[in-house]
C-alpha cells in the first residue's frame, strides 16, 4: 500500500471526485486533487531503512462552502492513521468560482 492508493480510495468512499495531479475531465462542483510531495526514510537500522515516510498535498476546489468538506476530510484520515501536517486556504478563483484548500498530509509505512 502507498498513500497515493490509500487517499483515492478514501476519497472516493467518500464520495469526493478524485485525480492525480490535475483534473482531466470536466470537473464537477467539487473534487479534490492529489499531489505526491516527498518520500523519504527517517528510521534506519544497520544502513537499512525501517520506515518510509509518504507526504502528499490534497487540493480540495469547491463551488460551494468548502469548510464542511475540509473539517469532514479531516477527521476521516486523522482516525484512520493519517497525520495532517498543515491546512491552507489558497482563495477563491475569479476564473472558475471555486474556493482552494490545501491539506497536507503523511503516513509512515514500513519498508
Amino acid at each position: 500500500m502507498n498513500i497515493l492508493d490509500e487517499l483515492y480510495a478514501i476519497l472516493t468512499n467518500m464520495g469526493f471526485s478524485v485525480e492525480t495531479g490535475v483534473f482531466s475531465d470536466k470537473a464537477p462542483d467539487e473534487y479534490i486533487i492529489i499531489t505526491p510531495m516527498v518520500d523519504n526514510f527517517p528510521i534506519f537500522a544497520d544502513n537499512y531503512p525501517l520506515l518510509e515516510k509518504q507526504e502528499a498535498r490534497l487540493s480540495l476546489y469547491s463551488k460551494k462552502n468548502y469548510l464542511i468538506s475540509k473539517k469532514q476530510v479531516v477527521k476521516t484520515l486523522i482516525g484512520l492513521g493519517f497525520t495532517i501536517t498543515g491546512q491552507i486556504h489558497l482563495g477563491r478563483e475569479d476564473d472558475t468560482s471555486y474556493f482552494h484548500a490545501a491539506i497536507d498530509v503523511e503516513k509512515c509505512y514500513e519498508f
